[in-house]
């Protein structure tokens, strides 16, 4: 028989082909996805005593289907008591198909009338298979808010008109991408959390993953996807080494690379590569090629800064942002040194995107201890870590402000760790 741990798994892999198939049939989101939550319950409760049945989605659908006609009845009697009992008989479901609906669901939860909250939220509870506890630990906001969201996301889609089918041809790219950023700002929050004591929440890396693989799995010939999964395995490959015992960050430059996950590095680099010679060039391709750089350096002092600068630049001309512009900065000064990037850096400060940026005063600060001027460094330090909510951050930066001000002390390697969203720690 099957571990408690096992039948998560397989639920959480279940779940939107069921729902796809209950949103297909009624059309009504929000009743099917609380039938299918239901569905998950009774599984969850039933499996692991009773065993997993043959067919686990068609179980999974039965039930659901059952719940949803129950909760149709119950609205339909509310809304029209007075009428016969024949005219509040549902139709009978088809056979459970083949085919699988998840891109579908994925896209619908992706909806433009939501907002990148409610997409994210959305997201992890139809397709990802999180409970609202569970994503509410995971965003680190109360239960309450997370349930409110889902709802009004719901209620959104169904005033949008929105119908449970692929977007016309002249929407796909659009939709697309909106999914991909939607699962990179998942992976992100649990690669670097934005706020609180964790540094990582591994539910949302492991999940976005899990749910960038199935995008891989339906669009096998997409770039950007495979681009996309490429980043996130080489990316979550040094989550091994990025906090010490004690729970401290540890940059880039100063991790124990023998700790890194030989696997996921070797799948990542193995699929950026044979995607970068026979699709077009794109944002997440980059960003996976320049993780790949990093990975394959066994020694910091062995990273290839040239090419890494020249990929930003690249990735500066087709999507610039402000973690390109203060990731290609570092790669500046590792390559051309300190001097020179703070100049850019200074130039950089007046796009608004990096108005009050916590990371501007790491990333001066890091140049600067490069630079030898140790008391601007520290000063840099104290004010990154009084901008930043996350608690690890915090630590790590009032630490490396700490190691500055400390008599007679070398100046701290600290190479790579002031800009950490594509090329970091």
């Amino acid at each position: 028989m099957r571990t408690v741990t096992c039948v998560d798994g397989l639920l959480r892999e279940y779940a939107p082909q069921v729902l796809a198939t209950l949103v297909r049939r009624y059309g009504t989101f929000d009743t099917c996805e609380d039938a299918v939550q239901e569905a998950l319950f009774a599984a969850a409760m039933q499996w692991p005593s009773e065993g997993i049945p043959a067919s686990p989605v068609a179980w999974l659908t039965t039930v659901a289907t059952r719940r949803w006609k129950e909760l149709w009845r119950n609205e339909a009697a509310r809304r029209r008591r007075e009428e016969s009992a024949a005219l509040l008989t549902p139709p009978e479901p088809p056979p459970v198909p083949s085919v699988d609906d998840t891109l579908t669901l994925l896209m619908l939860c992706c909806h433009p009338s939501l907002s990148r909250v409610s997409q994210v939220a959305l997201t992890l509870r139809a397709v990802g298979g999180l409970t609202t506890a569970e994503i509410a630990r995971g965003l680190l906001v109360p239960e309450a808010t997370v349930g409110q969201r889902i709802s009004r996301a719901k209620q959104r889609i169904k005033a949008s008109g929105a119908e449970f089918r692929p977007p016309p041809p002249e929407e796909r790219a659009e939709r697309i991408a909106t999914v991909l950023h939607v699962l990179y700002l998942i992976f992100n929050e649990g690669y670097t959390a934005s706020s609180g004591s964790a540094l990582h929440r591994v539910e949302l890396t492991t999940e976005a993953i899990r749910l960038a693989r199935q995008m891989r799995e339906r669009l096998p010939d997409d770039g950007e996807v495979a681009g996309l999964l490429a980043l996130m395995l080489l990316t979550d490959a040094r989550r091994p080494a990025r906090t010490s015992t004690r729970g401290l960050l540890i940059p880039l430059a100063e991790q124990d690379r023998s700790r890194w996950d030989a696997a996921a590095i070797a799948e990542g680099t193995d699929l950026i590569t044979r995607t970068l010679s026979v699709a077009p060039i794109g944002p997440y391709q980059l960003q996976a090629a320049i993780a790949a750089v990093h990975d394959e350096a066994n020694r910091s002092e062995d990273t290839d800064w040239p090419q890494i600068l020249t990929l930003y630049g690249l990735l500066r001309t087709i999507a610039p942002g402000p973690m390109v512009t203060l990731n290609r900065i570092v790669a500046i000064a590792m390559v051309h040194g300190p001097r020179v990037a703070l100049r850019e850096l200074a130039s950089a400060e007046g796009d608004p995107a990096l108005a009050r940026h916590h990371r501007v005063h790491a990333v001066r600060a890091h140049l600067l201890e490069l630079a030898g001027d140790r008391a601007a460094a520290r000063l840099n330090y104290e004010r990154a870590a009084q901008s930043t909510l996350s608690v690890p951050e915090q630590r790590y930066l009032h630490a490396r402000a700490s190691k500055l001000g400390s008599a007679g002390g070398a100046p701290a390697p600290g190479r790579g760790g002031a800009a950490r969203r594509t090329s970091g720690a």
